[in-house]
Protein backbone atom coordinates (compact mmCIF):
# COMPACT_ATOMS: atom_id res chain seq x y z
CA UNK A 1 0.00 0.00 0.00
CA UNK A 2 1.30 3.39 -1.08
CA UNK A 3 1.90 6.56 1.10
CA UNK A 4 -1.20 8.80 0.98
CA UNK A 5 -0.53 12.71 0.84
CA UNK A 6 -3.95 14.74 1.84
CA UNK A 7 -4.62 18.18 1.92
CA UNK A 8 -8.01 20.29 2.01
CA UNK A 9 -7.16 24.01 0.33
CA UNK A 10 -10.33 25.92 0.12
CA UNK A 11 -13.18 23.85 -1.30
CA UNK A 12 -10.54 21.28 -3.03
CA UNK A 13 -9.78 17.77 -1.46
CA UNK A 14 -6.55 16.60 -2.92
CA UNK A 15 -5.47 12.93 -2.13
CA UNK A 16 -2.95 11.30 -3.71
CA UNK A 17 -1.03 8.15 -3.73
CA UNK A 18 2.22 9.17 -4.07
CA UNK A 19 3.75 5.48 -4.45
CA UNK A 20 1.59 5.19 -7.43
CA UNK A 21 1.59 8.81 -8.88
CA UNK A 22 4.96 9.89 -8.04
CA UNK A 23 5.77 13.01 -6.37
CA UNK A 24 3.57 15.09 -8.44
CA UNK A 25 0.43 13.88 -9.76
CA UNK A 26 0.04 16.26 -12.36
CA UNK A 27 1.96 17.45 -15.89
CA UNK A 28 1.24 20.55 -17.14
CA UNK A 29 2.50 20.94 -20.88
CA UNK A 30 1.94 24.92 -20.48
CA UNK A 31 1.12 27.37 -18.60
CA UNK A 32 -1.94 27.92 -19.84
CA UNK A 33 -2.95 24.27 -18.60
CA UNK A 34 -0.85 24.99 -15.28
CA UNK A 35 -3.12 28.24 -14.98
CA UNK A 36 -7.24 26.23 -16.14
CA UNK A 37 -5.87 24.10 -13.19
CA UNK A 38 -5.68 26.27 -10.38
CA UNK A 39 -8.68 27.93 -8.16
CA UNK A 40 -9.88 31.45 -9.25
CA UNK A 41 -8.31 32.68 -5.67
CA UNK A 42 -4.84 31.21 -6.38
CA UNK A 43 -5.00 31.74 -10.24
CA UNK A 44 -5.71 35.66 -9.56
CA UNK A 45 -1.81 35.66 -7.09
CA UNK A 46 -0.28 33.68 -10.01
CA UNK A 47 -1.65 36.27 -12.52
CA UNK A 48 -0.24 39.27 -10.33
CA UNK A 49 2.57 37.77 -9.08
CA UNK A 50 3.48 36.90 -13.14
CA UNK A 51 2.93 40.12 -13.92
CA UNK A 52 5.33 41.90 -11.51
CA UNK A 53 8.22 39.55 -12.50
CA UNK A 54 7.08 40.73 -16.34
CA UNK A 55 7.20 44.02 -15.69
CA UNK A 56 10.42 44.42 -13.70
CA UNK A 57 12.47 41.61 -15.64
CA UNK A 58 11.42 42.18 -19.57
CA UNK A 59 14.12 39.82 -20.94
CA UNK A 60 13.08 36.92 -18.51
CA UNK A 61 12.18 33.60 -19.63
CA UNK A 62 9.15 32.06 -18.09
CA UNK A 63 9.42 28.06 -18.29
CA UNK A 64 7.49 25.46 -16.71
CA UNK A 65 9.52 23.38 -13.87
CA UNK A 66 8.05 21.23 -11.68
CA UNK A 67 4.79 21.57 -13.15
CA UNK A 68 5.13 25.60 -11.88
CA UNK A 69 6.37 28.49 -13.85
CA UNK A 70 9.60 29.27 -13.47
CA UNK A 71 11.63 32.47 -14.47
CA UNK A 72 15.17 32.16 -15.97
CA UNK A 73 17.54 34.85 -16.52
CA UNK A 74 21.44 33.49 -16.85
CA UNK A 75 20.02 31.10 -14.28
CA UNK A 76 16.84 30.03 -12.38
CA UNK A 77 16.01 33.54 -10.56
CA UNK A 78 12.52 32.83 -9.11
CA UNK A 79 9.02 30.36 -9.16
CA UNK A 80 5.55 30.92 -8.39
CA UNK A 81 4.56 27.93 -6.17
CA UNK A 82 0.48 27.36 -5.66
CA UNK A 83 -0.44 25.48 -3.06
CA UNK A 84 -2.49 23.47 -5.21
CA UNK A 85 0.16 21.97 -7.44
CA UNK A 86 1.21 19.34 -4.79
CA UNK A 87 4.94 18.16 -4.03
CA UNK A 88 4.98 14.93 -2.64
CA UNK A 89 3.63 14.96 1.03
CA UNK A 90 4.45 18.63 1.76
CA UNK A 91 1.79 20.74 2.73
CA UNK A 92 1.52 24.55 1.08
CA UNK A 93 -0.74 27.28 2.02
CA UNK A 94 -1.20 30.32 -0.06
CA UNK A 95 1.03 30.97 -3.50
CA UNK A 96 5.13 31.00 -2.85
CA UNK A 97 6.77 33.28 -4.65
CA UNK A 98 10.18 31.61 -4.34
CA UNK A 99 13.92 33.21 -4.97
CA UNK A 100 16.14 30.32 -6.21
CA UNK A 101 19.27 32.38 -4.77
CA UNK A 102 17.56 33.68 -1.86
CA UNK A 103 20.30 32.54 0.30
CA UNK A 104 22.43 34.92 -1.80
CA UNK A 105 20.11 38.17 -1.72
CA UNK A 106 19.94 40.96 0.76
CA UNK A 107 17.00 40.66 3.13
CA UNK A 108 17.52 43.09 5.75
CA UNK A 109 13.78 43.21 6.26
CA UNK A 110 13.61 39.86 6.83
CA UNK A 111 10.83 39.79 4.24
CA UNK A 112 11.41 36.22 2.87
CA UNK A 113 10.28 32.73 4.94
CA UNK A 114 13.78 30.75 5.15
CA UNK A 115 12.18 27.76 6.68
CA UNK A 116 14.43 24.74 6.81
CA UNK A 117 15.89 25.32 3.86
CA UNK A 118 19.68 26.88 2.81
CA UNK A 119 19.34 28.60 -0.49
CA UNK A 120 15.63 28.64 -1.88
CA UNK A 121 14.09 31.20 0.18
CA UNK A 122 10.48 32.28 -0.15
CA UNK A 123 7.26 34.35 0.51
CA UNK A 124 3.86 33.48 0.80
CA UNK A 125 0.92 35.07 -0.46
CA UNK A 126 -2.97 33.89 0.99
CA UNK A 127 -4.39 36.75 -0.59
CA UNK A 128 -4.03 38.89 -3.45
CA UNK A 129 -4.22 42.33 -1.44
CA UNK A 130 -1.15 40.83 0.74
CA UNK A 131 1.52 41.68 -2.21
CA UNK A 132 2.93 44.61 -1.81
CA UNK A 133 3.89 45.27 -5.27
CA UNK A 134 6.72 47.47 -3.98
CA UNK A 135 8.51 45.17 -2.10
CA UNK A 136 7.99 42.65 -4.66
CA UNK A 137 9.92 44.20 -7.05
CA UNK A 138 12.43 45.56 -5.04
CA UNK A 139 13.10 42.03 -4.20
CA UNK A 140 13.35 40.46 -8.32
CA UNK A 141 15.74 43.27 -8.70
CA UNK A 142 17.83 41.82 -5.96
CA UNK A 143 17.29 38.35 -7.28
CA UNK A 144 18.55 40.00 -10.66
CA UNK A 145 21.73 41.30 -9.44
CA UNK A 146 22.76 37.71 -7.55
CA UNK A 147 22.03 36.36 -11.03
CA UNK A 148 24.09 39.05 -12.68
CA UNK A 149 26.73 38.30 -10.53
CA UNK A 150 26.66 34.54 -10.77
Amino acid sequence: MGSWARRKDGPYLIEVDTSIMGIQPVNFHSVEDFLSFIPDQEREIVERLRQVVFDCIPQVREKLAYNVPFYYGRRRICFIWPASVPWGAVPLNGVQLGFCSGHLMRDELNWLEHGNRKQVYIKTFKKVDEIDTEMVRAYLFEAVRVDDDK
